[in-house]
């Protein structure tokens, strides 16, 4: 489980940050007294408060993490795209930092790595089992330190040596991994976090692949119960999903088209098609026919049926889009319940709707340490701060409406002076225009 996230120097987040996880509050729940950290997590904020790039700092580095070995490939750039704070000059020059606390199967673990445009300037390890501080291995640009249990095991050492400057010694680790057998003890802290991380699921798009997702639906397993039962709850229409295999022939060789000479050969395309309740009965349409919101909807099932199946986390940028706040709110419960989520899969989203700050069917949709702000300050830069800050009440206290009056912070400062402003302007320009007209 994550129990904190930490960042520096990405997009508008030029100071360090940190979301963190661990819970604060009494939640009344015993199940919840042994978790290391809060199941859901949601991030509100104004328009480009920073927002989105918290959960984009996120998915940057789980794609370090799990591909970095990659990027020198011959062919391949061997600077990394990395993004800093742009408004300052001084700031963007100097490196961004991203470390995460995990807690893998009861015993945590730090890792961390700092960069910047020319690679990798710092990366550790550490792990705390028997809750004592074990080094896995420290790493300073191309210098490498181990720890005791690490020191025993030339393969590693082997590994640093050919780990290039712009890739992640743990990515470059999985890589030889995939190859090779280094399952003992001294590499189980490494396999578990790039594990962690490669099991991690981030969403920033509002659709799915269209083309490739009836291809895939068959290998889902029991992840499609649980799809096909939310689309139903969902009161969309939908009572079942299906796959419609079909063939047909096809010219697959242009020169043996132009030799007059073709062979045919069969193509399999597989659709996805969507039963409804109709006037007249059943009707059936594929997704392309689909509403934006309930193919939003099937994006964010199957991700979240995939991740309550296997553990893990789910990222999901503005979780509202094209969605009913009611709708959101079941997808939230899905992480909260012990029934759909016994392996303490976690959510963490991002969203603009207020209404996910109060409560349905009177209970509360997030809990008060499961709640986060972003806002932005005049000179350009991004802060990520809790609602456990304001010291907010078990009861009683209406945070829907407190965060819309901006006890919280995190709204946007709307000049309605300026606004009518820039309106009169605009149609005083359309009416001259009219009358030389």
């Amino acid at each position: 489980m994550l129990q904190s996230f930490r960042f520096a120097n990405h997009r508008s987040f030029a100071d360090e940050q940190q979301l963190n996880l661990t819970p604060i509050y009494d939640s009344g729940d015993e199940r919840a007294e042994s978790r290391p950290s809060v199941l859901v997590t949601g991030i509100f904020g104004a328009n480009a408060s920073g927002k989105s790039n918290a959960i984009h700092a996120f998915q940057f580095m789980r794609r370090m993490v799990t591909s970095s070995d990659r990027a020198v490939e011959p062919g391949l750039a061997i600077s990394i795209p990395r993004e800093p704070f742009k408004l300052s000059i001084d700031i963007a020059r100097t490196p961004s930092r991203y470390v995460v606390d995990l807690s893998l199967d009861g015993v945590r673990h730090t890792y961390g790595f700092t960069i910047n445009d020319e690679g990798i300037v710092e990366e550790w390890l550490f792990h705390y089992p028997l809750k004592k501080k074990r080094r896995v291995f420290e790493r300073d640009g191309e210098n490498f330190v181990w720890g005791e249990e690490s020191r025993k095991q030339s393969d590693l050492e082997r590994i640093s040596n050919i780990t290039a400057p712009t890739a992640l010694f743990i990515s470059t680790v999985a890589r030889f991994n995939r190859r090779a057998s280094l399952d003992d003890q001294v590499h189980q802290p490494l396999h578990d976090v790039y594990r962690w991380f490669f099991r991690s699921r981030v969403r920033t798009r509002p659709d799915l692949p269209l083309r490739n997702f009836a291809s895939i639906w068959s290998d889902l397993g029991s992840s499609r119960d649980v799809i096909v039962d939310l689309m139903r709850a969902a009161d969309v229409g939908i009572v079942d999903v299906a796959v419609q295999t079909e063939t047909q022939d096809s010219l697959f060789d242009v020169e043996e088209f132009l030799s007059d000479s073709t062979t045919n050969t069969t193509q399999v395309r597989r659709r996805l098609l969507f039963t409804h309740k109709g006037p007249s009965g059943d009707g059936i349409l594929s997704l392309e026919n689909e509403s934006t919101g309930t193919r939003r909807l099937l994006d964010l099932a199957y991700v979240a049926a995939s991740v309550l199946r296997i553990g893990g986390i789910m990222m999901v940028d503005e979780i509202d889009s094209s969605l009913h706040p009611i709708l959101t709110a079941k997808l939230i419960g899905l992480f909260r319940s012990p029934a759909s989520n016994p392996r303490l899969a976690q959510l963490v989203f991002s969203s603009h709707d207020a209404t996910l700050l109060g409560t349905l069917d009177a209970e509360e949709v997030l809990g008060r340490d499961e709640i986060w702000f972003t806002e932005k300050s005049d000179d350009g830069t991004s802060t990520l701060y809790p609602l456990a800050d304001f010291k907010p009440r078990r009861e009683g206290e209406n945070r829907q409406r407190r965060y819309l009056n901006g006890n919280y912070g995190g709204v946007p400062e709307i000049s309605t002076y300026l606004f009518e402003k820039a309106l009169a302007s605009r149609m005083s320009e359309v009416v001259e225009g009219s009358d030389g007209a």
